[in-house]
């Protein structure tokens, strides 16, 4: 019997994501010089860097190159950042192996048909609600929120909060009293 995708939160220890689609709206503002601006949800970010000290690994996978994002990574604290990559297939099998990870353990969201290969084959499949429809086809879940306005951070607090890790009133009450007190 196949799990349900809750049930395959309780698993999941990586997080891999795309950037374009996912931790951007997908748009792309041309400035002159030919600068390309992104814009990220700063929801999204207060997730990743809160996974990071959780523990989570946090994988950037993406065909982009743009060092604005990685520099925005970076100092949330996201480390394995794989920038222009041509073939995800081959940066996801390498990173696997390399870290020795189970398929079961890794969520990957994506958006669009460059993400397909990996979807496949990582234990839980989810994307944007805007993702484009063969990427909701075999999605596990799909997040009620688009690319680049809070999909990172509903799946994120989706699977810390079935892990117990998502913060408590009472967790938030004491970082509270030892920063005022």
């Amino acid at each position: 019997m196949t799990k349900h995708y809750l049930e395959k939160f309780e698993d999941i220890s990586t997080f891999m994501f795309d950037v374009d689609g996912v931790l951007t709206d997908g748009t792309v503002g041309l400035v002159p010089g030919g600068e390309q601006v992104r814009t990220m949800y700063v929801r999204d970010g207060y997730a990743l860097q809160l996974a990071v000290k959780m523990g989570y690994r946090i994988v950037i996978i993406t065909g982009g190159s743009s060092q604005e994002v990685k520099e925005r990574l970076l100092k949330l604290g996201v480390k394995d950042i794989f920038l222009g990559v041509d073939n995800k297939l081959e940066v996801f099998n390498q990173y696997m192996s390399k870290n020795e990870l189970e398929k079961s353990e890794v969520l990957y969201m994506g958006d669009d048909i460059p993400d397909y290969l990996v979807m496949k084959k990582v234990g839980l499949a989810v994307c944007p609600s805007d993702a484009d429809h063969e990427i909701k086809n075999i999605s596990d879940y799909a997040s009620e929120k688009r690319g680049g306005n809070g999909c990172v951070r509903d799946i994120i607090e989706k699977v810390m909060r079935v892990q117990g890790k998502w913060f408590t009133e009472d967790e938030q009450e004491e970082k509270f009293k030892k920063f005022f007190w």
